[in-house]
């Protein structure tokens, strides 16, 4: 069983990967939460995966919380790994999640990072990356996922994963003040050049958005996944001056209805 999380469709890519090759079933993050579906059986020779994006050098909000509430009847120390994507590096996210698994007593045996096209755009100096380093990024994603695919097919307990220059400052410091501070969807607006197409409201991936009267309205529940932003055909939909002449990312091996 490999859960997940993905809001432009880079950890969604790495999941049907994942889940392709290990033959396990996917199990949308958002969706367990939202039907209640807490509880789930294991086999006993069943793979449980995890597959998420970095958010500030840690896992997001969204999957911790899914992790608190699991609950895995049949758990007897089966193989259990992760899979993040990032843009650049992951901090601590390796013994943050470590921790939140240990807490519910399941031990983490291997862990792995992807490097995939930037999509965060609401700091200062933050934008996606340009079209070459995008399909750069893209290109090698292939080889790290098939090459991470045999090492699970194997149950290998390994963690590769780049934690990148003052893990401890980003994901001990840095991550509590963006949890606490950037996830608010307050800013978000729809210029003129909305076309009330609702792509907005499809992607995201907890129903936070409503297009009423033909214009997007955001509720409180906002992972910042930031998918309103870039599925928008028109640009049209912004984050207070944060996002002015900023570009746009989406997965191209998704469809933009995760």
């Amino acid at each position: 069983m490999i859960f997940y999380f993905s809001g432009t469709g880079n950890s969604k890519w790495i999941a049907n990967q994942l889940s392709k090759e290990q033959k396990e079933e996917l199990v949308f993050i958002p969706d367990a939460l939202k039907n209640g579906a807490l509880e789930l059986s294991l086999q006993a020779d069943e793979k449980i995966g995890f597959v998420f994006p970095i958010y500030s050098w840690g896992p997001p909000e969204i999957v911790l919380n899914f992790v608190r509430q699991l609950s895995l009847r049949g758990y007897k120390g089966q193989y259990l790994f992760f899979v993040c994507s990032c843009g650049d590096d992951t901090g601590l996210t390796q013994q943050v999640l470590a921790k939140a698994l240990k807490n519910k007593g399941w031990e983490c045996h291997a862990g792995f990072s992807v490097t995939m096209p930037n999509n965060y755009v609401l700091l200062p100096g933050f934008d996606v990356d340009n079209k070459e380093l995008e399909e750069k990024k893209l290109a090698e994603a292939v080889s790290t996922v098939s090459k991470i695919n045999a090492l699970i097919s194997k149950r290998e307990e390994m963690f590769l994963c780049h934690e990148g220059s003052m893990p401890f400052i980003k994901t001990r410091i840095i991550n509590p003040l963006f949890n606490r501070f950037q996830m608010s969807p307050k800013h978000f607006y729809a210029t003129d050049a909305c076309i009330g197409c609702k792509r907005c409201e499809k992607i995201c991936p907890v129903e936070n958005v409503k297009v009423v009267d033909g214009r997007p309205v955001w509720g409180m529940d906002c992972t910042s996944c930031l998918a309103c932003y870039h599925v928008c055909p028109q640009h049209a939909v912004q984050y207070g001056k944060r996002t002015k002449d900023k570009g746009q990312y989406f997965n191209p091996n998704q469809s933009t209805r995760l």
